[in-house]
């Protein structure tokens, strides 16, 4: 892989985007995270507050009214959405379709608005290796759904550059007279001089875009923090107001204000103790989600990737278990927990050699029903595990967590729907989690240092750490990109299952002399 990844690696190098850039105010984040939670705790919040003020003034600027319109319009003449992610942006793609359908837009159906990720809805739980990388998989994936002349495709990326979803966007651009939507968050000069393929969509007159740079995310590259929330919140609330654009500023402004100004965050502290405590002690957790599962899915999930943690086990596999797992107990079989997640049955990729992934089959050996609890008890001991209850409390007067002896109310003003709720609960979290991997020790500062190196661009990712943390910690400047990258990837074949793939680099480098 090492020459094969070098041939491509110039597209791939991505340091110079904001997206993938440290954030200057977390540059201590995880001394915070260890040290001081509540300071920790407000200074994620910080961050995501810059984040959605971005937000809103292209609310207020009508940047986002276009969007709004085309989707009234799309509908209104009995077409399809489309909504389209890889990775965090897929997810996000996915609960946008089923927010829909709770009622976020009106005349929404399971076969008029269709969210769809990189690898199928199998990607949900793990990401899929060689579909990221592969615009041709989003060009096949967008055509195997159906879409055609008149439908729209909403395309989101974090970076601008994700070939799956570029590949997904132009497609759609040549088969439909509705141009597509294309929603980045890096500053157009930056993807166009050094991104060709970005290039090639900013440069494309019949794909619409809009640009949502709101700077670096808080923990580097993980775009699953910032940069997700605000893509799901400009094309939730485009939905929301689609036949009432002008009605999306002020209503976006009260959900931020009361989010991020109103709303306590503290009680995070405690729940992020209990948690971190618990894998510390060699324990486990199994989240109960309530009505929010597909937000909740989405943090534990993505915890895997961005923190080299064990992904969500299969039934019949054997494979350790995953330090948390999701818990469905209102359904008693795979299928039937996979319909209570999406809404809707699920959307395997039936692909040949992949199908081992990506299948009906494949997706039902994650088995979220009640069944779970014994066969996680098969795993670990019973009394190894424990219950992470998130429900909404009173019908949607509030959210309540219930952790261990620990619970907590979220108050939710009536002024705030599912949509806003989801949002909310998703940056809760997000900090939640990322701090949890910072007292265990999963990033230094802000980089993560066990990152998971499975496509390109995470590669590419791993190589600009592993530079960064040689020059600040160790003052070596001499390391090349190529030396860097062949060493990275000789010591990825070797990684044991919970190694931290940077910094056994930079050991082995400082080895090498």
């Amino acid at each position: 892989m090492h020459d094969e990844f070098l041939q491509v690696a110039a597209d791939f190098q991505l340091g110079m985007l904001d997206t993938e850039r440290p954030h200057p105010k977390t540059t201590n984040l995880s001394r915070h995270a260890c040290e001081d939670l509540p300071a920790a705790v407000e200074l994620l919040r910080e961050v995501d507050r810059d984040a959605l003020h971005v937000l809103g003034e292209k609310f207020s600027a009508g940047e986002i009214h276009p969007l709004a319109r085309a989707i009234a319009e799309t509908l209104d003449a009995g077409n399809r959405i489309f909504l389209c992610g890889c990775g965090a942006t897929g997810r996000l793609s996915i609960s946008l379709e089923i927010f829909a359908r709770a009622g976020l837009l009106a005349g929404a159906t399971d076969e008029n608005v269709i969210g769809f990720m990189a690898g199928g809805d199998a990607a949900l739980i793990r990401s899929i290796e060689r579909f990221e990388d592969r615009p041709d998989y989003g060009e096949r994936q967008l055509l195997d759904l159906g879409f055609a002349d008149g439908d729209l495709l909403i395309s989101s990326t974090e970076g601008g550059e994700t070939p799956f979803v570029i590949g997904a966007t132009e497609t759609a651009a040549q088969r439909s007279g509705r141009a597509p939507f294309f929603l980045y968050c890096n500053p157009d000069d930056l993807l166009a001089e050094n991104v060709e393929r970005s290039r090639r969509v900013i440069s494309n007159s019949s794909i619409r875009k809009i640009n949502l740079a709101v700077g670096p995310m808080a923990l580097s590259g993980s775009t699953r923090m910032q940069a997700s929330t605000v893509l799901t919140a400009a094309i939730g609330f485009a939905m929301k107001h689609c036949h009432n654009p002008d009605g999306m500023a002020s209503d976006f402004n009260r959900w931020r204000n009361f989010a991020l100004d109103d709303c306590d965050w503290s009680f995070l502290e405690i729940f992020t103790r209990a948690e971190s405590a618990t894998y510390e002690a060699g324990d486990f957790v199994l989240y109960e989600p309530g009505e929010f599962g597909i937000t909740v899915l989405t943090d534990t999930t993505e915890r895997s990737p961005t923190f080299t943690l064990t992904p969500f086990e299969r039934v019949g596999n054997p494979e350790p278990a995953s330090l948390c797992y999701l818990h469905l107990p209102q359904t008693d079989s795979p299928g039937e927990a996979w319909h209570s997640l999406l809404d809707r049955d699920p959307r395997p990729l039936e692909w040949g050699d992949l199908s081992h992934l990506t299948s009906a089959s494949a997706m039902a050996r994650f088995d979220f029903s009640s069944a779970v609890v014994a066969q996680r008890n098969a795993r670990i001991s019973p009394a190894s595990q424990f219950p992470f209850q998130i429900s909404a409390e009173g019908g949607s007067n509030g959210i309540e967590w219930e952790f261990r002896g620990h619970s907590h109310t979220v108050r939710i003003p009536g002024t705030v729907d599912f949509l806003g709720q989801n949002l909310l609960l998703k940056m809760l979290l997000n900090t939640h989690s990322t701090l949890i991997m910072g007292r265990l020790d999963r990033y230094e500062g802000n980089l993560m240092t066990y990152v998971s190196a499975n496509n390109y661009k995470l590669i590419d990712r791993a190589v600009r750490y592993v530079r960064l943390l040689l020059e600040h910690h160790h003052d070596r400047v001499d390391f090349d990109y190529e030396t860097v990258a062949r060493q990275l990837l000789q010591t990825k074949e070797t990684l044991g299952p919970d190694e931290p793939i940077v910094l056994k680099t930079v050991e082995a480098l400082l080895k090498s002399g």
